[in-house]
């Protein structure tokens, strides 16, 4: 920055100015590139060094000073890149979950004290259901959506012909929704729908793989509603966004984790079984205790995501395929 300043103050100078003009508009850029990361002026100055008795510059510090801003941009995006990664997320604003999780409110433990089990329904009506609707306390309802023809008709191959036939809709899941690849290595949606059969089917001799991603393409949502219909136990007035998850895969399941969404969920599980473990906030643990339960294809699951750590695993051998979403 110093610099810059001292370009500045001497366009009088017409060699100096020819010189320095390209550098200068080269560093400019640079500055501001090195600025946004949240960097101190401080520490360009202190790495241009001046000659005070005749206005020089040290070309050697200008060099030096371009090669360990690009050094330290590759270096801030390659965090980035691994932070992200290992959390299973594509977008590094959005989805910061050491700073939710650092800034989280702390937890009233009403919620999880004297809950050992999930209360178990069996399919209800919407009248009976709605003393519950809005609780914390994890809930099960048997066979509640046995009767879906999404039960039968989802699989890997139906949305790789879904992803496949629509436009723009890999795109709007790198752009838009969400996807999380948990402990696969996977990092896109694409590449889950089109790894090898031998992986597909959870070859023993290929990596296992569990995955989760939001749809949120208007054309890809109303395929797939096309195929299951709001839940009929939830209220006529709560609201369910546009964006509608979908899980798959085996064995490990998804990774123990606090979701920071603004309501309650509920989970299809359509195929497969699944075990939930949930465990109280670390504020609550010495109030409350984890639990775990089963959930079976045609089972509901409604938990409060955002007051619940919570992973699943996977009965072996078991392909487990859900559809989640929001409401409230």
């Amino acid at each position: 920055m110093v610099f810059l300043q001292y370009v500045l103050n001497n366009k009088s100078k017409k060699s100096h100015h020819k010189e320095f003009q390209k550098l200068k508009d080269t560093l400019v850029e640079v500055n501001k590139v090195y600025m946004n990361l949240g960097c101190l002026l401080v520490e360009l100055e202190g790495e241009c060094s001046f000659n005070s008795a005749n206005n020089e510059i040290s070309y050697g510090s200008s060099i030096c000073l371009v090669i360990l801003l690009i050094i330290g941009i590759v270096k801030f995006n390659l965090i980035l890149f691994c932070f992200y990664y290992f959390l299973g997320v594509r977008c590094i604003i959005p989805n910061n979950y050491f700073i939710w999780e650092a800034t989280r409110p702390i937890s009233n433990c009403d919620f999880c004290s004297n809950v050992s089990h999930p209360t178990v329904l069996s399919n209800i009506s919407q009248d009976s259901f709605l003393p519950y609707a809005y609780s914390s306390k994890p809930i099960v309802i048997k066979q509640a959506f046995s009767h879906w023809p999404a039960k039968q008709l989802f699989s890997l191959q139906y949305f790789q012909n879904l992803y496949n036939v629509t436009e723009g809709s890999f795109k709007s899941v790198d752009e838009e929704c969400q996807f999380l690849h948990f402990k696969s290595d996977f990092i896109s949606v694409k590449d889950v729908l089109f790894m090898n059969n031998r992986r597909a089917a959870n070859d023993p001799t290929e990596k296992s793989w569990y995955v989760g991603w939001g749809n949120c393409h208007p054309d890809v949502l109303e395929e797939m509603r096309k195929h299951y219909p709001k839940p009929h136990f939830l209220p006529d007035d709560c609201e369910i966004p546009s964006k509608e998850y979908i899980f798959m895969g085996y064995d490990d399941g998804a990774t123990m984790h606090l979701d920071f969404i603004n309501r309650l969920i509920w989970q299809a599980q359509l195929k497969g079984s699944k075990n939930w473990n949930l465990h109280p906030p670390p504020e609550c643990e010495t109030i409350c205790e984890p639990l775990s339960f089963l959930v079976e294809p045609g089972d509901a699951v409604l938990v409060d995501t955002r007051m619940w750590y919570h992973g699943t695993t996977i009965n072996p051998g078991d392909f487990s395929l859900s559809v989640q979403s929001e409401y409230g």
